[in-house]
């Protein structure tokens, strides 16, 4: 019941923040800025258990540093990602023993191309089209649900049983097929709209392209769940926090967009060809 009940807020949260960013595309940035923080500071925590000794005051200075130059030049994202990652570089070289520096500092610099990097384009994809930002939440959510309801009553050989004992080949089928066809849905659904005016369901797909998509989206998001359990699995621990009650942490909620942002939003520029 607390799972659900949690589920339901969240949901209801986004789709507010989704209304309102289409209006004030800021409010997109401010929340994935704190989601960030939130998901940065969890990571943090679990590379450092796993023998890593990352800052948590340059975690949160660098991500914010990052969702600035987002905002006001994202065409500088990349320079400033890799400034970031070097000023982790040269503060291990002087705060830690030398056998650990590169350890820390590529946990580091790993934590904001996993977390702060993909996080940021949902901004970006928000600015081309609402749509677009539904499309992904449709296809990694609708996918989620599928996966562990269908792979627990189906069963049969596991995924990645040494990553994630519980994830299943049934479960992982499942749920591209609710992916592709949950996508179809939308973007039919948007399509209809668009022909009366409303244009914030429109993905700015074809039917046709759908079914790539969305399959893509996807697979990259079972491989971000899979990588967080990973990481978790390193760190000895069941939930990256628990924030959320019933689902852990912010990082739990979010692992699979991680992984699926960056291949909609390249995807996309690689059709713009």
């Amino acid at each position: 019941m607390q799972r659900i009940l949690t589920a339901t807020v969240l949901i209801l949260a986004v789709a507010a923040l989704l209304w309102f960013g289409n209006r004030y595309p800021w409010l997109l940035l401010l929340a994935g800025t704190l989601v960030a923080l939130l998901a940065g500071f969890e990571y943090t925590s679990l590379v450092n258990l796993s023998g890593a000794k990352i800052p948590y005051w340059w975690t949160g200075i660098a991500i914010l540093t990052f969702f600035a130059a987002t905002f006001f030049t994202p065409n500088l994202q990349l320079p400033v990602l890799t400034l970031l990652a070097f000023s982790l570089f040269v503060i291990s070289l002087f705060a830690e023993p030398t056998a650990r520096v590169l350890k820390d500092a590529a946990a580091g610099a790993f934590g904001l191309l996993y977390i702060a990097w993909p996080l940021s384009l949902l901004y970006l994809l928000a600015a081309q089209s609402t749509g677009l930002l539904i499309f992904l939440f449709v296809c990694v959510w609708s996918g989620d649900i599928a996966a562990l309801y269908i792979g627990r009553a189906i069963g049969g050989k596991k995924l990645a049983p040494s990553i994630s004992p519980g994830k299943t080949w049934s479960g992982s089928i499942a749920s591209v097929v609710a992916s592709v066809v949950l996508g179809l849905l939308l973007t039919w659904f948007g399509q209809w709209l668009a022909a009366r005016g409303q244009s914030i369901l429109d993905v700015g797909l074809t039917l046709l392209q759908v079914p790539l998509f969305a399959a893509l989206i996807n697979v990259a998001a079972q491989i971000g769940d899979l990588l967080e359990s990973a990481i978790k699995r390193g760190a000895g621990v069941k939930d990256s926090g628990n924030l959320l009650p019933g689902h852990g942490g912010v990082l739990d909620r979010i692992d699979a967009l991680l992984f699926a942002a960056p291949v909609l939003y390249y995807a996309l520029l690689l059709q713009s060809f």
